[in-house]
């Protein structure tokens, strides 16, 4: 009787100890980042307010850019820092959009694609929720040798935000130029 005793308050105090123990919860990586975070609107990786413990991954496929009305043709530029790591020097570069800008004493050409004055990124569609620049972003691509070895956004307010990264250079968005 003592040994059946002693066994069963053995096996609930492992059913006890088995309850208490639940696996950590665990937060969905952004590829590209490695950040934990909430995609919906706004920044890539950033929580949105009252989602917290609602985690959701970024969708899968390839982004589409739609630029409103409203911000079309009213950008003609954009002002990209380039600085060169192992020189230790910075130089500012003003490229038009939809053009491409070779990068002087390198294999590297730039190719600048749409500016988002006001980036928001809903699922896969980038767009701009507004002509203000209140999140100014750009899409680029960098070749190097006719190869291509980044296509991304680069954000003004989050530049470490899927970062051109590269050995000798890096790449950041100052700011965007109006027409007129």
């Amino acid at each position: 009787m003592k040994r059946t005793l002693i066994a069963a308050a053995c096996g609930f105090a492992l059913i006890l100890a088995a309850g208490a123990c639940k696996k950590k919860e665990e937060k969905p990586v952004f590829p590209q980042t490695g950040m934990p975070g909430q995609m919906q609107q706004g920044m890539p990786g950033q929580m949105q307010p009252g989602q917290e413990g609602h985690q959701a991954m970024m969708p899968k496929g390839e982004t589409v850019v739609t630029v409103p009305d409203s911000v079309k043709g009213k950008w003609k530029a954009v002002v990209l820092v380039v600085e060169d790591k192992t020189a230790r020097k910075m130089k500012e570069y003003t490229v038009n959009i939809n053009s491409d800008l070779k990068l002087p004493d390198s294999d590297l050409k730039i190719s600048v694609g749409e500016f988002l004055p006001d980036f928001k990124m809903d699922g896969l569609t980038l767009t701009s929720m507004s002509n203000e620049p209140n999140n100014p972003a750009v899409r680029i691509k960098v070749l190097e040798n006719d190869k291509e070895i980044f296509k991304g956004t680069l954000f003004l307010k989050f530049p470490t935000i899927h970062p051109f990264e590269h050995p000798k250079y890096s790449i950041l968005l100052k700011n965007g130029v109006k027409k007129g």
